[in-house]
Formats: C-alpha cells, structure tokens, sequence
C-alpha cells in the first residue's frame, strides 16, 4: 500500500465512535499512545501517557507494548525508537516534523561542531537523530539547566539548536555556551506589545513562559519552565488566572487540573488569537485510527543510527534519575 496515497485516503464511516474504535485497536494489537501535551484535546483524552519530552522518552523507554504510536512529531517518535528499538513505533502522519529540529541540518552542524574541537555538545531533544548521533548529551528543558551545571565551569559547550532555550541557561548559569542559531516557530511568534496589552486587561494574571521564548518576552514571565513544570506551577498557585507563553495544547491539561481557574494564551505577532504548532495538529483522530488499524506508517531508522544517538539519550536519562527528575 502507498503510504502517500494509500491508507491516509481509506474512507472512514462517519459513524464509527473513533474513541471506541481506537481502544479496541489498542487492546487487540497490545499498543499504546503516548501524545504531547501540544497535541489535541480529543487526542490527550485517548492517550495512555500525555506528557514533555523527557517524561514521553522515559515513558518510551520502559514501554512493553508491541506497538508505540506517538502522537507528537518526527523527532519524537524517532527517539522512542532509538530507546526501544525493537517496538514498533508508529507516527501518524510523517509530515509532523519540527521547525526546530529543521533549523539544523546536520552537514552545517556537523561543520560547526569541527570548528569547535575542543567543544562538548550538549543538544536539545528538539532535534533529528542525525544531529543527536553528533551530541555528547542531550537535554530537554526540564533538566536541562541541572546538566549543564553538571559540567565544570571551564567545560566549553556547544548548545543546539535553540538559541533561546541556551541563552536562558547561560543567563542561569552564567556559562557562556557557544550557541547554534535555531529557534521554534511556535515561541518566536508571540507578540511583546500584545503580551503588554493583554497583561494590562488581567492585572491579576501570571504570564507563565516556556524558555523557548525570546530574552524580551521572558522579562515579563512570572514563571519560566517547561510544558510540566507550567502546568504544575498553575496546579499549586493560588493565582486564579494565567496568561500561558507556550503552545496552546498544554491548556488542556491545565484547565483539566484547575477547571475553577482561567488560562489565557498569550497573543501571536500575527492575526490568529493563539499560537498553534502546524505540526503537532497534523495529528488527528481519524489518522491515529488508520495507523493503528493498518499499522502505518512505521517509523524505520537504520541500527547504526540508533546505535549512535542512543548513547546521549541514555546519558540524558541517567542525569535525570540521578538529580530525581
């Protein structure tokens, strides 16, 4: 079957209860979803683990099903495979990439990288498996300022490929990594004169920012985390309305754990009210129902690739353990 012009054009029958369809699918083929909180809502709903990308890696990695579908995006599913590579991983639609993870070639970083010899490389998780075979360690932005003070002061790093994530962390650590120039369209977008506005009609609001953000935007955050460390900032707070700098996906989980409480998306430079990632809502139910009925697309990787970018993942994830995250 043409992955292309096959499965994905299947007709499905209007009438299928698609939740009802998706579990049984899940029961008799020993699979389980594991989704971004970016993700949809119905999506989060159907998912057996929602969670950031250190969480759905370690979720990934002690997994014992048959078959993992990830509903996130390329890289994502491509490090389940790495960490579990003789499960089936499934992504519903191969389009979900990352504009992160695009920022980065791997023959320009592989150059960059060889001008910095005497350079470790620490990478974010928002990167290709090519670029995580060049690394030393990953990192994602739970943990990734408790790594790299892990290293002495005079380790010189590379950071990549999110120049606003690393220049959050020399800010934090007062290191002086040497960054590579990418970024996520989803947290460059927001809009500061906006954010400003929108502040001064919630007076009482926290503005809560992923560190994906830029320097200018994060000056005004209250709080500064990851997509886990927001929501659960908003569970335990007494505040009763938030502005969220992040992508709109997490507000799902956050009003599911404080439905008394208000979450705002912070405006984008643009026209849209909210900040969507294109890539993550390729995903859809009726996408993750094929996949699994027909099991595809299947993410395939070569076992030296996995072989060489499994070794920063594993030396990510024992960090991890070691400082309890």
């Amino acid at each position: 079957m043409n992955l292309e012009k096959g499965y994905l054009e299947k007709k499905i029958d209007p009438s299928l209860d698609l939740f009802k369809e998706i579990s049984h699918l899940k029961k008799t083929k020993n699979a389980i979803i594991l989704a971004h909180y970016y993700q949809d809502a119905d999506i989060q709903d159907i998912a057996d683990y929602i969670g950031d990308s250190l969480g759905l890696a370690q979720q990934a990695e002690k997994s014992t099903a048959d078959i993992i579908l990830f509903a996130g995006v390329h890289f994502m599913a491509e490090t389940a495979k790495i960490l579990n590579p003789k499960t089936k991983v499934l992504l519903p639609d191969l389009k979900a990439g990352c504009s992160l993870a695009d920022s980065c070639p791997v023959d320009a970083f592989s150059a960059f990288k060889a001008s910095h010899p005497d350079h470790i490389v620490l990478t974010y998780i928002n990167c290709t498996a090519d670029i995580k075979a060049l690394s030393d360690v990953i990192v994602t932005s739970t943990n990734a300022v408790q790594i790299v003070e892990s290293f002495p002061k005079d380790q010189k790093i590379i950071f990549a490929p999110d120049k606003n994530l690393g220049a959050y962390i020399n800010k934090i650590t007062g290191r002086n990594m040497v960054l590579w120039n990418g970024s996520c369209m989803v947290h460059e977008i927001f809009s500061l004169e906006k954010l400003i506005k929108l502040k001064a009609q919630h007076p009482k609001a926290l503005v809560l920012a992923h560190p994906e953000c830029e320097a200018h935007i994060l000056e005004y955050a209250d709080f500064i985390g990851s997509t886990t460390a927001i929501l659960n900032y908003s569970k335990k707070s007494d505040a009763q309305e938030f502005i969220v700098l992040t992508e709109t996906g997490i507000i799902h989980q956050m009003q599911k754990a404080s439905p008394t409480k208000t979450f705002i998306p912070a405006p984008p430079n643009n026209s849209c009210a909210c900040n969507d990632c294109p890539h993550m809502k390729l995903n859809t139910l009726e996408k993750i129902y094929l996949a699994l009925k027909y099991e595809q697309p299947e993410l395939l990787m070569s076992e030296e690739l996995i072989e060489k970018s499994k070794a920063p993942i594993n030396k990510m994830l024992e960090l991890s353990a070691k400082f309890g995250l």
